[in-house]
């Protein structure tokens, strides 16, 4: 896909997004790799109102090229992409429901949410909770940099999600995902829910698997 494609594509999904509520204000952030490098959404940047002209271009070592300054987390996706080579993209996003299940105090660490749903199994997967930093701060990355090999899609603590995929469509599908899936799961907090089984689930993602 070309490099004015993919701007194009983070507009739209950046619009979607903000349309429908799952971010607000200047919250929330894309980046897509290309072949030279990256593009990412600026810093304090509304992704409904994102110029594709004016989005950030980034090297291979993540030096900004062009474009305005890229979002201040974007050493966060340099961290994922680093553990992910094949990922072609990342969201994060401050979307609420997610964010407050991050908040909870007696979520699994390892797993925050159940597996509720199939879709969920085959589009998250398990999700781990990354310990709280103060937004900005670099440990952030080596925090996250340590999960993301193993996981497409981390937590952050008092944040909100972190999700990669092969592609901005697919991250973006995923990343809704996870917000409906917290949502119902916030619905039937303490009420026992029935979960999928590790049977199911081993079917699921041998059948679907995420890469």
């Amino acid at each position: 896909m070309s490099d004015a494609s993919l701007r194009e594509e983070i507009v739209l999904f950046g619009k979607s997004l903000f349309d429908r509520g799952l971010t607000m204000g200047s919250s929330g952030n894309i980046s897509v790799r290309t072949d030279e490098g990256w593009l990412m959404t600026p810093t304090n940047a509304c992704l409904g109102r994102l110029d594709p002209a004016r989005i950030s271009r980034l090297d291979q070592d993540g030096r900004h090229l062009d474009g305005d300054k890229p979002t201040k987390e974007s050493f966060l996706h340099m961290a994922v992409y680093a553990e992910r080579p094949k990922d072609q993209a990342i969201v994060h996003l401050h979307s609420t429901h997610s964010v407050a299940v991050s908040c909870l105090p007696d979520i699994d660490p390892c797993n925050c949410i159940p597996p509720l749903t199939a879709y969920y199994v085959m589009r998250v997967g398990r999700l781990p909770l990354v310990p709280y930093h103060v937004p900005g701060d670099m440990a952030l990355g080596d925090a996250v940099r340590g999960l993301a090999g193993k996981h497409s899609a981390v937590l952050l603590a008092n944040h909100g999600p972190v999700v990669a995929a092969k592609s901005l469509e697919a991250a973006v599908y995923a990343t809704e995902e996870l917000e409906e899936t917290a949502k119902l799961y916030l619905l039937l907090h303490g009420k026992n829910p029935r979960c999928l089984s590790e049977e199911q689930i081993e079917v699921l993602n041998a059948r679907f698997p995420k890469g």
